[in-house]
C-alpha cells in the first residue's frame, strides 16, 4: 500500500504521516507494532503512573489513548475501503476518552497485550485491502480521508507519542 497524497487526508495528519519510514507498509506496521510493545515494555515499573506536569496523562494513559486511537480509526478504514464516502467520521475528543478510563490498576504488561491485540485486527484488515480500495476517501466531515492515510496515520501517531515519553516522561 503506497503512501497517501496529500489530498487523501488534512494537512494536520502531515505531522505524523511523515514520520514514517518508507518500505513495504504491512512490514512497516509490523515492525512499529513489535517497537510500541517493547517500549513499553521496558519502561520500568516506577514510570508507569507517572505524569511529567500537572493534568497530563500517565505512560499507561499515553499506551490507552494508541489502543483508543487505534479501534476508532480501525473503524474509519473499514468505512473508506468499503467505499462508504456518506457516513461522517467526526473526530473524538481523546481527553474525554482519557477522563473515562481508569488503567492506574491494570499491568502494562495488560495494555501491551491489549494493544497487540487490536493492532493485529487493524493488521487483518489492512491485508485484505487492495491498493484501489486503499485510495477509496470516506467523509471525514472536515476533509476526506482515505484508508491508506489512516494506516500511515496509525503507524506516524504511535511514533509521535513514543518520542513524547522518551522526552517529557522518560528523560531520553
Amino acid at each position: 500500500m503506497n503512501k497517501p497524497h496529500s489530498s487523501e487526508h488534512k494537512p494536520y495528519f502531515d505531522r505524523y504521516i511523515q514520520l514514517v519510514p518508507n518500505g513495504d507498509f504491512m512490514q512497516v506496521y509490523r515492525q512499529n507494532s513489535l517497537e510500541v510493545a517493547a517500549f513499553f515494555e521496558g519502561v520500568e515499573t516506577s514510570k508507569h503512573n507517572y505524569r511529567y506536569a500537572e493534568g497530563k496523562w500517565t505512560v499507561k494513559d499515553v499506551l490507552m489513548h494508541i489502543i483508543d486511537t487505534e479501534r476508532v480509526m480501525s473503524f474509519r478504514v473499514l468505512v473508506a475501503a468499503r467505499g462508504d464516502n456518506e457516513t461522517p467520521l467526526k473526530s473524538v475528543d481523546e481527553d474525554l476518552y482519557a477522563r473515562n478510563v481508569d488503567v492506574s490498576n491494570r499491568s502494562m504488561s495488560s495494555l501491551v497485550d491489549e494493544f497487540l491485540l487490536v493492532r493485529r485486527s487493524t493488521e487483518l484488515l489492512f491485508e485484505n485491502i487492495t491498493e484501489e480500495q486503499s485510495k477509496f476517501l470516506a467523509n471525514g466531515v472536515d476533509h476526506p480521508i482515505s484508508a491508506r492515510a489512516i494506516g500511515y496515520l496509525l503507524i506516524g501517531h504511535t511514533i509521535h507519542h513514543l518520542n513524547v515519553v522518551k522526552e517529557r516522561y522518560l528523560n531520553s
